[in-house]
């Protein structure tokens, strides 16, 4: 067997790329020492190109056991974009199943929350959404009904925000999100077809619209093994 050659670790890696396209997720590669010889490489070159995938969460090693395929884990940055966008800008199909849909009136924590009266009307609503039909995120969504008159559990199978924006004529200009490592609740944890014991994401948000009303507080829960956050961060003045 030869070393490595120029443009041999390119090769390697698109050739283990291939490999994983081939197996289902949670398959097992093949022996190190089998896929070096397989492709006449030198198993240190192999290790690089293994690792990369491992990096990249294509590939996952466990300890005494060998390395195996996953899926990447979705990345979405902490901006004004909604579920919806983030999927399908990683050409991902995005699903939605609506698994409660109510209309109530604000108690003091939704009103406090919504900045409207006690007893005001609001819409409540819990959707599981997918992304290539895998469980990523549940959301629970309250709304003050009088800003989205109409509003049915058919109108949100898509994007809440495109949604406001065309049919309600209002613009979500800001927002602030409050980010927590959390262990889902049994109901939570069936939605999502993890274990209880799965660390999952809880991001807490409300939306303004460009009048500095409150038209929406989210509570959701992302699975930890499939979704990642990243921000751009900037030094503050006099830092």
């Amino acid at each position: 067997m030869h070393g490595s050659l120029p443009g041999k670790a390119a090769e390697i890696r698109a050739l283990l790329l291939h490999l994983i396209d081939t197996l289902p997720e949670g398959a097992a590669l093949p022996a190190e020492r089998e896929l070096a010889a397989r492709w006449d490489v030198a198993r240190m070159t192999l290790r690089r190109a293994v690792d990369e995938l491992v990096i990249a969460e294509l590939l996952v090693r466990r300890h005494g056991s060998g390395t195996y395929t996953t899926r990447p884990k979705v990345a979405r940055r902490l901006e004004l974009t909604g579920l919806s966008e983030d999927i399908r800008r990683r050409g991902m199909r995005l699903g939605t199943t609506m698994l409660e849909f109510r209309h109530q009136k604000a108690d003091r924590a939704a009103a406090r929350r919504l900045r409207i009266p006690v007893g005001d009307p609001i819409i409540t609503f819990t959707r599981l959404r997918l992304a290539d039909d895998l469980p990523m995120v549940v959301e629970h969504t309250t709304l003050p009904a009088a800003y989205v008159p109409g509003l049915e559990p058919a109108d949100l199978n898509d994007s809440l925000y495109d949604l406001l924006t065309s049919r309600y004529d209002i613009d979500v200009a800001s927002g602030t999100s409050r980010l927590e490592p959390v262990l889902p609740d049994a109901r939570t944890a069936g939605w999502l077809d993890v274990p209880i014991t799965q660390p999952c994401l809880a991001v807490h948000g409300i939306s303004f619209d460009g009048r500095d009303r409150v038209v929406e507080y989210t509570s959701a829960v992302y699975r930890g093994d499939r979704y990642s956050f990243t921000t751009a961060l900037r030094r503050g003045p006099g830092s």
